[in-house]
């Protein structure tokens, strides 16, 4: 199904993307609450919708399995053009890696007066970077970015420009989805390319299942980030050359 095939019958739907966090009830925003329990129809992956399971009426929901993204969206606004309000559920934030932009991009394709059918709103969550650094101290106090090791969406070789262009820069970096079954060396890829430019000590957090019951946090050093336990719901953070690992905590200065 393409933009031009999803129903209108003139009734005014809205469907709102809504970032759940990590997960669990201490870590949702009362903004995503409110969203999920009002829709009519609730469409996301079945890890995400057993995290908001007591928010949600379970007869409204809609489990997609993982890597149909686009299924998703394309069901999310189909229901939401025929007059429903529909909460399209992410993990994290919906901007970060996630379905706020499949979403907007199948709107673009649709005709103006369809979109100006529908209402549209983008509910934020706590994203993983944010929530792996609170656990381990100030590490994103300097400038810093994130950058997703997965080469499903983007080419390896683009990826490893950035790697090279953000560890030049001496800027603190969180590494998104370090690992999976299907990417065991990606890592220790990335590794090599900061270790050009930063010293094999510099301070680094290896955080996994940030947020939830079997989250692991081990505060390590880029010469050993390969050396925890790892996979995509893991965040890495390394540190900038100013960057310190105290007493179980990672801080970077706010002054240069």
């Amino acid at each position: 199904m393409s933009a031009d095939q999803i129903s209108q019958d003139g009734s005014t739907g809205k469907l709102t993307v809504v970032g759940i966090g990590p997960g669990g009830e201490k870590n949702i925003t009362l903004a995503a609450i409110d969203a999920l329990s009002q829709a009519d129809a609730v469409i996301g992956y079945g890890i995400y919708l057993r995290q908001v399971e007591q928010f949600v009426d379970q007869a409204r929901v809609q489990e997609f399995p993982m890597g149909k993204e686009q299924e998703r969206a394309l069901e999310a606004v189909r229901l939401a053009a025929e007059g429903l309000k529909v909460a399209l559920v992410t993990g994290g934030d919906p901007g970060i890696y996630d379905m706020a932009s499949p979403v907007l991009e199948l709107l673009a394709e649709m005709e103006p007066d369809d979109r100006l059918m529908l209402g549209i709103e983008i509910v934020p969550g706590v994203t993983s970077a944010s929530m792996a650094a609170s656990m381990i101290g100030s590490p994103l106090a300097q400038d810093h970015a994130v950058i997703s090791l997965s080469d499903r969406f983007v080419p390896w070789e683009q990826i490893e420009r950035r790697l090279d262009a953000v560890a030049g820069a001496n800027m603190v970096v969180a590494l998104y989805e370090p690992s999976s079954k299907h990417r065991a060396g990606q890592l220790g890829k990335a590794q090599e390319v900061i270790l050009r430019y930063r010293d094999p000590d510099t301070a680094a957090a290896v955080v996994r299942e940030a947020g939830n019951p079997a989250e692991t946090i081990t505060i390590t050093t880029l010469e050993k980030i390969t050396e925890s336990a790892h996979d995509k719901r893991t965040v890495v953070i390394v540190g900038n050359s100013k960057t310190k690992a105290i007493d179980g905590w990672m801080i970077t200065p706010r002054a240069w």
